[in-house]
């Protein structure tokens, strides 16, 4: 039965710092949603870009013997996925953790935080420690109120403030600390392997014209914000207080791709993220994974049969998953640097070696001494180029006086 209730959470479930911004637009067409496409999901295959270091048998064995030893894996998508060999966010100098039993994450993920936060306080020592609030479970999947954050890509970072202490109204763009922000957004863009930022709108758009007026260019600035669906931070209701960043994870998702198909070998992490349609009930998911109701209710610590749409569940699985899509093969692109960046690495250019014209060849030279030590003679009466050249590398100085004297021939 498919009823509008969740399932259960725990009541000292801390909240993230969000709050409901209540914005009411008028034109939906440039809000971005918090899940992703499953277009183009398939079976796997496809070129190895990121993972050429493991071999198929390679990584059946590891697979087989020891899973950890492959590292951090995101199978499946943000909005309907899970993580293997999660790490937690650790306590930092830079940032402080919020929640820390929802804070893992792939490893790319975490050191992609850790570089964008430390270059931040590392160019402004005085700021404010950030507030890195909720990533994910430690092993993925729904983690409640978020449509996303199950496959250990997606991050909710707070906004910096000109002290330590959070302002919670609803306009926050009033209160962050603009530079500060923008300094981290930089960061994030130039530091790491960004997929998107959701913003809120009126967020975005005190921070662009901030960083316009710090003389950044506008054509690169208006490819992050005014570039349609392209632009890499896209408006999203209900992130009026916080980024919400997504990463590429290039070797854990390409990890989860080729590690799929394999799941069924070890039942541990032999299960399918099934994302509730209307019309689903526990029985019906059941059937279609050839599993039991009490297993799904046992693997989401649910205490009855409703559930609601929107909602992904963990369906542990019997043998291997037929009906589990993968996605596509990742790309990625190339980072979006600023020109300035791109100016400031570009390489020194290498100053060119001074020109020396070389000395002409006399038409004579004298006789060498007997004592040089080579002496190449093709015609005894007329000295040729070769020899000349030959003396002068064998005894400079013998060749230097040589050519230097007068000649005696008019």
């Amino acid at each position: 039965m498919a009823v509008a209730s969740a399932p259960a959470a725990p009541a000292e479930e801390a909240k993230d710092e969000k709050a409901d911004d209540g914005d009411d637009d008028s034109d939906d067409s440039d809000v971005a949603e918090e899940g992703e496409s499953h277009e183009g999901a398939d079976q796997g295959g496809g070129e190895l870009r990121y993972t050429k270091d493991i071999s198929d048998a390679e990584l059946e064995r590891l697979w087989k013997a020891s899973p950890k030893a492959l590292g951090s894996m995101s199978v499946g998508f943000v909005d309907a996925g899970r993580v293997v060999n999660s790490e937690r966010m650790p306590d930092g100098k830079d940032w402080t953790v919020v929640t820390p039993e929802k804070t893992y994450g792939t490893h790319e993920t975490i050191a992609y935080l850790e570089k964008a936060i430390s270059a931040v306080r590392a160019a402004h020592p005085d700021a404010p420690l950030l507030r890195v609030n909720q990533i994910g479970a430690q092993d993925g999947g729904y983690l409640r109120p978020h449509k996303s954050h199950q496959s250990g890509r997606d991050v909710d970072l707070a906004f910096y403030y000109p002290t330590d202490e959070v302002v919670r109204a609803r306009e926050r763009e009033k209160y962050i600390n603009v530079p500060l922000c923008w300094e981290l957004l930089k960061s994030i863009i130039q530091n790491t392997d960004v997929q998107l930022v959701l913003l809120d709108k009126h967020v975005q758009k005190v921070i662009y014209d901030y960083a316009l007026k710090q003389g950044e260019d506008k054509a690169w600035l208006d490819s992050l914000f005014h570039n349609g669906h392209d632009s890499l931070i896209q408006h999203a209701r209900r992130h009026r207080d916080h980024f919400h960043v997504r990463f590429f994870n290039p070797r854990a998702q390409e990890l989860g791709r080729r590690v799929a198909p394999l799941l069924a070998q070890q039942p541990e992490y032999n299960v399918a993220m099934h994302k509730v349609h209307s019309g689903d009930s526990l029985g019906r998911i059941a059937l279609k994974y050839g599993t039991t109701v009490q297993a799904i209710r046992k693997a989401n610590h649910m205490s009855n049969n409703f559930i609601r749409a929107g909602v992904t569940l963990t369906v542990p699985l019997r043998g291997a998953c037929t009906h589990c899509p993968i996605p596509p093969a990742v790309v990625v692109p190339e980072r979006r640097l600023s020109p300035a960046m791109l100016a400031a690495r570009a390489p020194a250019p290498t100053p060119a070696a001074p020109v020396v014209a070389a000395a002409p060849a006399p038409v004579e030279a004298a006789p060498a001494p007997a004592a040089s030590a080579v002496q190449v003679t093709l015609n005894p009466a007329v000295p040729t180029r070769a020899e000349v050249h030959v003396a002068a590398v064998a005894a400079p100085a013998t060749a230097t006086a040589a050519t230097s004297a007068p000649s005696a021939t008019p």
